[in-house]
């Protein structure tokens, strides 16, 4: 009679960055959990003195509740050496969803901005109208200005470098891109009288502003709009 075959949870696995736990994701969290703390309490990990491993748990389409998440965590750390340092999963929250969703959204708004006013938004924004002197428009994510720019503009709000902001017509008073910040352009000389837009390059702590051509070169997968 042929031997019944042991099923296993987890798979633990080395890198140079430490250690992967691959934990499966169609049984119980409870088996999980067993066999988890039945591995690393083996022999072979536990030969690990002086320095601490770092671990990724990977949980594929498992969603952790915050009880299990502690639970896991706790169980790991109380392991000789071992901290968590990441978990990956293919599955997030109905909060983190519509924490997302809100930061990939396009509001349109068709206003001018006076002075005075700040106009903000969690996601993009694409402002039909103009931003006056002494006004400000903020967003989380993209700015694009579909009239003139004479008043402050934030991208990226909460720390994208990636964010850009555009305008038909680009006469700032001040351009912030995350935490970075950009001073007037220089008004001398011949007038521009194409749109222009204004991006971080990488490598750069600094904010550039050129033409709006240029996008799809500097952020080829700036495709909301």
């Amino acid at each position: 009679m042929a031997q019944k075959q042991t099923q296993h949870f987890v798979t633990i696995k080395g890198t140079k960055n430490g250690l992967n736990l691959i934990l499966d994701d169609s049984c119980a969290f409870r088996d999980v959990i067993n066999e988890l703390d039945e591995k690393l309490s083996a022999r072979h990990i536990q030969q690990t003195e002086g320095y601490t491993i770092t671990v990724t748990l990977k949980l594929g389409n498992r969603y952790l509740t915050t009880e299990q998440e502690e639970e896991l965590r706790s169980m790991i750390h109380s392991k000789q050496n071992l901290a968590v340092d990441r978990i990956d999963s293919n599955v997030i929250s109905r909060e983190e969803a519509e924490a997302e969703r809100k930061r990939s959204t396009v509001t349109t708004i068709t206003r001018t901005v006076r002075s005075g006013q700040v106009l903000e938004v969690e996601g993009d924004l694409l402002l039909i109208g103009d931003v006056n002197p002494g006004g400000t428009v903020k967003a989380i994510g993209n700015i694009f200005v579909m009239g003139s720019l004479r008043g402050i503009a934030h991208a990226g709000s909460d720390g994208e470098l990636e964010a850009v902001i555009t305008a038909a017509v680009m006469k700032p008073s001040q351009l912030r891109i995350s935490e970075l910040i950009s001073r007037p352009p220089d008004q001398a000389g011949t007038a521009v009288h194409e749109a222009e837009c204004a991006f971080v390059r990488g490598g750069y702590a600094e904010i550039s502003v050129d033409r709006i051509q240029i996008l799809t070169k500097v952020r080829p997968n700036l495709t909301r709009l």
